[in-house]
């Protein structure tokens, strides 16, 4: 099994620009749930940074995971996210 690629996107949270790095699917998700919630990604990206207890990308992956367990996601079903749709660069 390959080594996962990890995506950095440029976003800004609570008004300041900052980057981060997840894996592709990671970000897919997130759009998915910031559709499905009718926010953008920098909005959710804002309150998962409120709410977070230490590294941002941690926070974001655990976020995704919790939003699976709530059932939240559509099984198999993750949009095209594409560098610079939804807010991200």
């Amino acid at each position: 099994m390959s080594k996962p690629l990890l995506v950095k996107h440029s976003v800004r949270i609570a008004g300041h620009p900052t980057s981060v790095s997840l894996e592709m699917q990671f970000w897919e998700a997130l759009g998915e749930i910031a559709a499905r919630r009718g926010q953008s990604v920098n909005a959710l990206l804002s309150r998962i940074d409120n709410e977070r207890g230490g590294n941002l990308s941690s926070a974001i992956r655990l976020f995704v995971l919790e939003s699976c367990r709530r059932g939240e996601l559509s099984p198999g079903a993750v949009p095209n996210a594409q560098p610079g749709h939804d807010g991200l660069t």
